[in-house]
């Protein structure tokens, strides 16, 4: 099979011709149809990103997708050749252990238990065939066969809100604030609540045009507010949007250079309310105490999803409370994923790069 191998972080990345994986233990082999693209791959695969721990060796890069089973490992009982799957680079031990091994399949490990797990399981989906653990592949209702595997790569931009989201038990009905809005997780946590039942979402980041855009996908649920970087101001404006206030707040904020837009969701939260942290800051989040303790506020830090993730959110599909078309897939070859990166990079929030072998 041809196969993407990257020689270590910031090593020569090379499209080669290699054997065919055969299934291991606990695993499936899948044949590969559509492989999303992270928005920072060629900045990991350049070595730019230091706090990203790959596997030991040339390994294939690579997170997500859609496939079907070639082949089933031993221990594998309800997985079948021919079954068409989802693919996920969360690999999470079933170990019952307090703090199981966790590492990102084609991408990054944490600690030494998971540097152990992702020398088992080193490769990812940039390939013609991939071998994955059993528990990161979930079937795809046969109800879903006629869309395409590049359409349906892009619930993977959904599965990781949606952890977010049931962390932060997200209720029918309630208002949410969607901080971060504009970026490609964000907008998906959007369009995600709304399919969920959330009464109402106010959408919120610094790009008009983005956000904009945003809610006239959404729907009538979704209200926009721009954000100014004044947090006092912001968090006014939220709350009002807001009709008084929000049950819950979502920071999906990628790489923030300041804690403002996190703490003005923050102070548009009524009494008893969850602030859920998803996205990523360069510094510290200053919490007011006071304001915390007075009010009853709940903040919870949340890393992607459950095992459940993907399958809710295809049932999501199947029952049409979620279109997968509103992010729509920008597909390349496999020989062509040096470009895919490039465009991976600057694609729109409403947009998903994707590789198709």
């Amino acid at each position: 099979m041809k196969a993407w191998r990257l020689e270590g972080l910031g090593g020569a990345l090379r499209l080669l011709d290699i054997p065919k994986p055969e299934p291991k233990p606990g695993g499936v082999v899948v044949r590969v149809e559509a492989s999303t693209l992270m928005s920072y791959l060629k900045a990991y695969v350049e070595g730019r990103l230091p706090a990203y721990r790959a596997p030991d060796g040339a390994f294939t890069p690579g997170g997500n997708g859609v496939g079907t089973v070639e082949a089933v490992g031993s221990g594998v009982w309800s997985l079948k050749p021919g079954q068409r799957v989802v693919l996920s680079s969360l690999f999470t031990s079933a170990e019952p252990t307090p703090n199981p091994a966790q590492f990102l399949i084609g991408i990054t490990a944490f600690d030494e238990a998971s540097r152990r797990a992702q020398a088992e399981w080193p490769d990812g989906t940039l390939a013609e065939y991939a071998c994955l653990p059993a528990s990161s592949v979930t079937p795809i209702d046969p109800a879903l066969d006629h869309v395409p595997a590049t359409q349906l790569a892009t619930a993977s931009r959904f599965a990781i809100p949606y952890g977010g989201l049931v962390r932060g038990r997200l209720a029918a009905g309630e208002t949410l604030i969607v901080t971060g809005a504009t970026g490609a997780y964000g907008s998906a946590a959007v369009l995600l609540a709304v399919a969920m039942g959330a009464g109402r979402v106010v959408a919120a980041g610094r790009n008009r045009e983005r956000l904009e855009r945003l809610a006239t996908v959404a729907g009538s649920a979704v209200v926009a507010v721009p954000l100014t970087g004044e947090r006092d101001a912001d968090a006014a404006r939220l709350r009002q949007a807001a009709d008084g206030g929000a049950e819950m707040a979502f920071d999906m904020v990628g790489g923030a250079r300041d804690p403002n837009a996190t703490l003005a969701a923050l102070g548009a939260l009524r009494r008893n309310g969850r602030l859920v942290l998803m996205g990523s800051m360069s510094v510290d989040l200053p919490l007011p105490y006071m304001q915390l303790m007075l009010n009853g506020l709940e903040i919870i830090g949340n890393f992607m999803h459950g095992p459940s993730a993907y399958a809710t959110v295809l049932a999501l599909v199947k029952a049409g409370r979620l279109d997968l078309a509103a992010i729509a897939p920008r597909t390349y070859p496999l020989a062509s994923l040096p470009e895919a990166m490039d465009t991976a990079a600057s694609a729109g929030n409403l947009e998903a790069v994707v590789i198709a072998p």
